[in-house]
């Protein structure tokens, strides 16, 4: 069984059980029984056309428990037939889902979560530390999303802005986490950009380019996690590069200022940088102070704290971090490295294994233990 091809199917089949009349919460629910259908019959009898077969499938769920149920008999009349079996359309739809999905009846973030969680592939516990909110308190949000579109005819599509946040986050997610959703956040992008003409959809695809280029210097051969400071530069793509910039440098120029081409400028200054020790962090500090009046995001301030401590030394950075709230993600990371740069070896040490302990994946918790182990040893 392609649990690859399923996986890549879904959203296509969800967006036509939508399109077709089905409330979200229903057509979820068919698709997945239509999924488990093709877990257990296509491999002994695998379809020609395997999204045709599972539109067919789980429209005709989508039907039975339509008609199942009593407090539904009012779209069971809406229902003039099923759809004939047969070859599917073949463009993508996943696009058109992340809009279906950011509807005007939720609130953005209630949107970016449910979205997150149906058609995005993240866990409510990855979705949860995104958003720095209890898993519990996360899963309660969804659960209220799910309720609130219920039995809501998906022909209203959301805001841009709603769109570009949830790629945002699953891009994210794919580049530090420990699922690869990267290329595909990336894939949208792109298509977002051809059919919206506006800078912060742009400042967005040249952000996620600037920092996929550098993506295959970030892990060493053994999978341990390399420090933008130690990468290889010449393993990062150029072309790539060049094609993050040109696209930032055309938003910008349209003095439309968002958090997303804030964001790609900063992540521009390291990537155009020859060497770790030729970076321009006073102007990335005036990019996060940008930044930072443009949202209310702490983790903005954290890493304007390590930019600081680089451009006006790591005194400098440690005043900026004790601003901070300490629950923050990361935070004990950036203060072991600010006491380290500040002489304060003992110190860096208890704060790296500190923040092992806190780290959300593997690479960085083995990462941040080496870290620990090697000033332990310098001590």
């Amino acid at each position: 069984m392609d649990e690859v091809l399923l996986r890549d199917l879904t959203p296509g089949v969800l967006a036509i059980l939508c399109r077709r009349g089905a409330d979200f919460a229903a057509a979820e629910d068919a698709v997945q029984d239509a999924l488990l259908d093709a877990v257990r019959l296509w491999p002994d009898d695998p379809p020609r056309d395997p999204k045709g077969w599972l539109v067919t499938v789980a429209w005709r769920r989508f039907i039975d428990a339509t008609r199942a149920d009593a407090s539904r008999r009012r779209r069971e009349e809406r229902i003039e037939e099923e759809p004939a079996p047969g070859p599917a359309a073949g463009a993508d739809d996943t696009l058109q889902l992340y809009f279906l999905c950011a509807h005007p009846s939720l609130t953005p973030s209630s949107a970016v979560a449910l979205t997150l969680r149906a058609v995005g592939g993240l866990t409510t516990r990855q979705i949860a530390q995104a958003y720095l909110v209890p898993e519990a308190t996360m899963a309660q949000r969804i659960s209220r999303a799910k309720r609130t579109v219920s039995g809501v005819r998906f022909g209203q599509p959301g805001d841009v802005a709603t769109v570009l946040r949830v790629l945002y986050l699953i891009f994210n997610e794919g580049y530090s986490g420990d699922v690869d959703l990267a290329g595909e956040a990336i894939r949208l992008a792109r298509q977002l950009a051809a059919s919206f003409d506006h800078p912060e959809v742009a400042g967005l695809l040249a952000l996620m380019l600037l920092h996929h280029a550098r993506r295959d210097a970030r892990t060493a051969d053994d999978g341990a996690l390399v420090p933008l400071a130690d990468q290889e530069r010449s393993r990062w793509d150029t072309q790539l590069i060049a094609e993050g910039d040109g696209i930032l440098q055309a938003a910008l120029a349209r003095d439309r200022l968002g958090e997303f081409q804030a964001q790609a400028a900063i992540a521009a200054l390291h990537a155009d940088a020859p060497t770790a020790g030729e970076t321009d962090w006073v102007q990335i500090v005036e990019w996060y102070d940008e930044l930072a009046r443009l949202t209310d995001n702490p983790v903005v301030l954290l890493n304007r704290a390590v930019a600081v401590g680089e451009a006006d030394g790591p005194r400098a950075g440690l005043a900026a971090l004790a601003a901070l709230d300490e629950s923050l993600p990361r935070y004990a990371a950036v203060a072991a490295y600010l006491h380290e740069r500040d002489g304060d070896l003992p110190t860096s040490a208890r704060l790296y294994a500190d923040a092992a302990h806190k780290a959300a994946n593997l690479a960085e918790r083995d990462h941040l233990t080496r870290q620990a182990a090697r000033l332990n040893n310098l001590i």
